[in-house]
């Protein structure tokens, strides 16, 4: 036995059907035109007015579009966002308003919320497709994102763009009309997690790329340092950012790899910090000791730096152990690099004044004779200096 489909079949829609339909309309418009002509006038009047109302408006778009210098300030995202309102959109808003005072039959009043509201729908999806796409290339187009090869991935985020807003207005049309749309967004998520699925590396690099243009971590120019590596960043590309490294090496690294990383951005730094280790002998007078960290401050003030701390770290061994620490209120670091030898180079200076020594490392190594009397690893100082008496009868 052969299973039946429970399921009613749908009904045949023949020619005469249709022509019955359309008379009916027909007719139906023609009684509600005879009946309420003078509203239906007036509706005219005023819809009319309000499309031109509208039209005025759209036609402001241009202008406001034209008032961005670069053209593609918010001024003129909005602008050509306005422009592109269409005219049957207008022509529904219109008809939509005073359909309620004409009094339309229910077939005539059906059609017109119908055709209003797939208007509505994919003008939204246009406006928001305008919208989106000027916020990212306001963003590309920006200072220190002009020219960059993300610039040459703007019709693959278009397309996208495109595919996702009108996908989105075609089921809430489809919805609005009574369709069961439960299958076709199940059929939309199985195929966009397909395509994911097959070109989620692309995908990933091209939404960190958008991160990093909206969030901003860092801009073409800027000084950063990631993982255990320094350099400028030099172009953001829709799949990679390039950085030149101190060493003139020009680093590639993926944008999703970038941004997984702790990056500091050096351009925006309030200053750099400095440290100094400093070691002095240890035969150093012990009120001069006391007195260092003030005179370490007074070199670094007098070079025009911030002085931050200095003090006793640890006994060394060969020296009594110190550290400065002072800022540059600079981010680069070429002004860092220079106050570092200025300062260094000022301290030994007042080293020298102040007769403070920097010990080298020494090591002293003591021997004895074979019968246990201690041999000095150097001369005897008093012996060189004395004359025999017969050295003194040869003068």
């Amino acid at each position: 036995m052969t299973a039946k489909n429970s399921a009613a079949p749908l009904p045949k829609i023949s020619s005469d059907d249709v022509q019955q339909q359309v008379s009916a309309f027909w007719n139906s418009s023609v009684e509600w035109f005879s009946a309420h002509w003078l509203q239906i006038a007036i509706a005219l009047a005023i819809g009319t007015t309000i499309a031109l109302a509208l039209l005025w408006l759209r036609g402001l778009g241009p202008r406001l579009a034209r008032r961005s210098h670069t053209g593609m300030g918010w001024s003129a995202v909005f602008g050509r966002a306005i422009a592109r309102t269409s005219t049957f959109f207008i022509v529904m808003v219109a008809a939509q308003l005073v359909t309620g005072y004409a009094d339309p039959p229910a077939i005539v009043a059906k059609t017109i919320n119908f055709l209003f509201t797939l208007a509505a729908v994919f003008q939204a999806a246009t406006w928001a497709r305008e919208l989106i796409l000027g916020a990212i290339e306001h963003r590309t187009r920006a200072e220190n994102y002009s020219g960059e090869a993300l610039m040459n991935a703007m019709g693959l985020i278009r397309l996208l763009v495109t595919i996702a807003v009108f996908a989105i207005a075609l089921v809430v049309v489809l919805d609005n009309l009574g369709v069961n749309v439960t299958g076709l967004v199940a059929g939309l998520g199985v195929g966009g997690i397909a395509i994911g699925l097959a070109a989620q590396g692309i995908f990933a690099d091209l939404f960190a790329a958008l991160a990093i243009i909206f969030d901003r971590p860092f801009r073409r120019g800027d000084a950063i340092t990631y993982d255990a590596s320094s350099g400028t960043v030099e172009e953001i590309g829709l799949k990679s950012t390039r950085i030149r490294g101190i060493n003139g090496e020009q680093r590639i690294i993926s944008n999703r790899n970038l941004l997984d990383k702790e990056i500091i951005n050096n351009t925006q730094r309030e200053r750099r910090r400095t440290k100094l280790p400093i070691g002095v002998a240890y035969e150093t007078d012990r009120d001069l000791l006391n007195r260092l960290p003030e005179i370490l401050k007074e070199e670094v003030e007098q070079n025009g730096q911030v002085f931050v701390r200095a003090g006793f770290v640890a006994f060394g061994a060969s020296s009594v152990d110190f550290e400065l620490e002072f800022d540059t209120p600079a981010a680069d670091y070429q002004t860092a690099y220079d106050a570092r030898h200025a300062v260094g180079l000022a301290i030994y200076r007042r080293f020298d004044a102040e007769g403070i020594s920097i010990p080298y490392p020494t090591q002293t190594t003591y021997t004895a004779a074979p019968d246990g009397e201690l041999i000095m690893p150097y001369p005897d100082v008093q012996a060189v200096h004395e004359v025999s008496p017969q050295a003194a009868q040869r003068r």
